[in-house]
């Protein structure tokens, strides 16, 4: 079983991470570049809450090292999710395509929309809250959503559906944390357009990481095991 974790987890997230990036070079980086334009022309870094510039960092040189880069993170966070989702594959049973698609719209509601209704994605130079406060947050949020559509979805007792509703619910009532300024760089429809780009290229991808972890894990655990020479 072990093995069939793994490697459905490894053959979903290479594909499904070549896919996002193939998604995201259609509208995402586009409109990251777009946004970095009007950054350099601020002649200053990016701009916290507080007022404060933040120097310049580290930013990729040309189409083929941004996109290499991208692909590298596009993968190693697909392998990631996709053991997760075939580690739970393992526990419930019951898996193929379909359900996977299931399991990868759960995990886009926990680890992508939830989390945007109170920090939505930021283009480069987008007024932000400090750091630690918004990854408290996010990871609060990503957590409880989890645990509420798992209380809801899999036990399905009104005892756990109200459970589930609550920490669903909570992180928001909570807020997140929120620049003094909101004022940011790039002119906001620019911003609301990643925005949407943004999630929507993070369902496309979650529906694809779902489906492909389920198919492989339920053709790999079905496989017979050979027996140790």
């Amino acid at each position: 079983m072990f093995r069939a974790i793994v490697f459905a987890a490894v053959l979903a997230g290479v594909a499904a991470g070549l896919f996002a990036t193939a998604v995201q070079s259609a509208r995402v980086i586009p409109l990251i570049q777009e946004a970095e334009t009007y950054e350099q022309a601020s002649g200053s870094g990016h701009h916290e809450a507080d007022g404060h510039a933040e120097g310049e960092g580290w930013a990729p040189e040309g189409w083929l090292e941004r996109t290499t880069f991208t692909v590298i993170t596009n993968v190693l966070a697909a392998v990631a999710f996709a053991l997760l989702l075939a580690a739970a594959f393992a526990l419930r049973g019951g898996v193929d395509w379909y359900v996977g698609v299931l399991w990868g719209l759960g995990g886009y509601a926990a680890f992508v929309l939830a989390p945007a209704l109170g920090l939505p994605p930021e283009v480069p130079g987008a007024a932000t809250a400090d750091l630690a406060p918004r990854q408290l947050w996010w990871s609060g949020t990503a957590l409880a959503t989890g645990l509420g559509l798992a209380s809801i979805f899999l036990f399905r007792r009104p005892v756990t559906v109200a459970l589930g509703v609550f920490l669903v619910v909570l992180p928001h009532l909570i807020g997140a944390p929120q620049p003094a300024d909101h004022h940011g760089l790039a002119p906001a429809d620019l911003a609301h357009a990643y925005v949407v780009a943004t999630l929507v290229s993070e369902f496309l991808f979650w529906v694809v990481l779902g489906g492909l972890t389920g198919f492989f894990f339920a053709r790999l655990a079905a496989a017979p095991q050979r027996a140790p020479a």
